[in-house]
């Protein structure tokens, strides 16, 4: 990038407490390398230069009042299937979308906390595709190798942090679609418990599997971001209790029983684990051991989670659908995954729902024996750019399973998971691994994400041309 690199969330915001910088200037900076990296990358959607430059003025003069907040003056983006007041939500579609009248509860808390919003980052058409890529606005490309996609559905965000154009950003994860593009971009990638930060204006999305969580080069700068976020609307129907994610990041997470889990939930579907993804992830559990963990493989019982998943995921769908100015500019697999959503809506999507106090029950019985579950975010590393593009609907499924088999059952479930770096596979595309806890788990894990931060330094890496 031409331009210098902005600190992270945390460094940002002691700098312009201590008054050694100041909102603007981080605006302007973020603003510039936005504006350099836009065509190459096109990680945003939607970029609110004059406003933001307006809210960064209007952040210095509070901070020079003496004012603090835990992000004031704080340039961040936010995915575009977030209310953003006086911006549209295409949330990856064609067409003509008016402007929205409020912010979402996500982006109100974040204003609250004082952070600016720069703009909109890219997400695939409704969220549905481990890729950003759609005629709407064309594809986003990864930062450590540009002929690859940096992941979905929120690799708009992904791309934007990994590159240094903003500290950190807010993505949200329906299969896995926060973890995965941090994993493919090396990021930390946190996927909270449901409902932990608000869906509102929806009072909950997708059928509930989901939710909004962060993505940051640092444990403690997702951590620091997790907390300004969080919190209930009093519409929403899932309110877990508050936690200290910011706190649990300074935090020795103990020793813990780990379980290291590399079977694939069932599918039906053809899939593999590339062997430098597995070599990668089973270090990562070396070091949990030479960090004093007790470390053993073992597996979740998954049994046949993917007949609670569908209904949920589809049905979500064919609801968005119905709010698209005009549905015929839509991709014909998303047509399709409406038709089958308005298929399921009934009596599948009934019993979709009440099964999940089973699956609790019975994915849940690991945690009778360990800690935490530590598992590959994907099964390959990102591919290449327009790899499934074109595809049918059912090759489409078929190749995104294949590379993407092991995040989604954790938002059937609604419990927290969190995406560290794994290292570089070939051609220095970055891996993850997923630490993953039953419900309310996000301390124990940010705890756990942090010391092997500590250990490892990933945050020292940045992609070639953004350093």
């Amino acid at each position: 990038m031409a331009t210098d690199t902005l600190p992270g969330l945390r460094d940002a915001a002691r700098a312009l407490a201590e008054g050694t910088t100041s909102s603007r200037a981080l605006v302007e900076r973020s603003l510039e390398r936005i504006e350099a990296a836009q065509p190459v990358l096109n990680a945003f959607r939607l970029v609110r230069a004059e406003a933001a430059l307006a809210e960064a003025d209007a952040a210095d003069k509070r901070l020079a009042a003496g004012e603090r907040l835990p992000l004031l003056g704080v340039p961040v983006a936010v995915k575009d299937d977030m209310d953003v007041a006086g911006e549209p939500t295409a949330f990856g579609c064609a067409g003509d979308f008016p402007p929205q009248v409020r912010d979402a509860e996500a982006v109100r808390r974040l204003r609250a906390a004082g952070a600016v919003i720069v703009g909109k980052t890219n997400t695939c058409e409704l969220g549905q595709w481990p890729f950003t890529e759609g005629s709407a606005f064309g594809e986003t490309r990864n930062p450590w190798a540009p002929g690859h996609t940096p992941g979905g559905s929120s690799g708009g965000s992904a791309a934007a942090v990994a590159a240094g154009l903003v500290p950190a950003a807010l993505g949200s994860d329906g299969a896995g679609s926060v973890r995965i593009p941090a994993a493919w971009t090396h990021l930390v990638g946190i996927k909270p418990q449901r409902g932990r930060i608000s869906t509102w204006p929806w009072a909950e999305a997708f059928q509930g599997i989901t939710v909004n969580g962060t993505l940051a080069r640092t444990v403690g700068d997702a951590a620091l971001l997790l907390d300004a976020a969080s919190g209930a609307h009093d519409g929403d129907l899932h309110r877990p209790p508050a936690v200290e994610a910011a706190e649990a990041a300074r935090r020795d997470p103990g020793r813990l029983r780990i379980a290291l889990s590399l079977r694939m939930p069932f599918t039906a579907t053809p899939k593999r684990l590339d062997p430098q993804v597995r070599s990668r992830v089973v270090a990562l559990a070396e070091r949990l051991a030479a960090l004093g963990h007790d470390v053993e493989e073992a597996d979740p019982r998954y049994g046949q989670i993917g007949l609670a998943f569908v209904p949920r995921a589809t049905a979500g769908i064919a609801e968005w659908v119905e709010r698209v100015p005009d549905p015929a500019l839509l991709d014909p697999r998303t047509r399709e995954a409406a038709r089958m959503g308005r298929a399921l809506g009934g009596g599948p999507l009934r019993l979709a729902r009440r099964a999940e106090a089973a699956l609790h029950r019975r994915v849940g019985a690991v945690f009778d024996t360990y800690d935490v579950v530590l598992a590959p975010t994907t099964a390959t590393p990102a591919p290449r750019i327009g790899a499934m593009a074109g595809l049918s609907g059912w090759r489409t499924d078929r190749a995104m399973i294949a590379a993407c088999p092991y995040a989604w059952p954790w938002n059937v479930l609604g419990w927290p998971g969190v995406n560290v770096p794994a290292g570089l596979a070939g051609g220095g595309l970055p891996v993850g691994a997923q630490l993953l806890g039953p419900a309310h788990s996000e301390p124990l894990l940010i705890s756990l994400a942090a010391q092997l931060e500590a250990d490892r330094r990933w945050f020292e890496h940045r992609p070639p041309d953004c350093r």
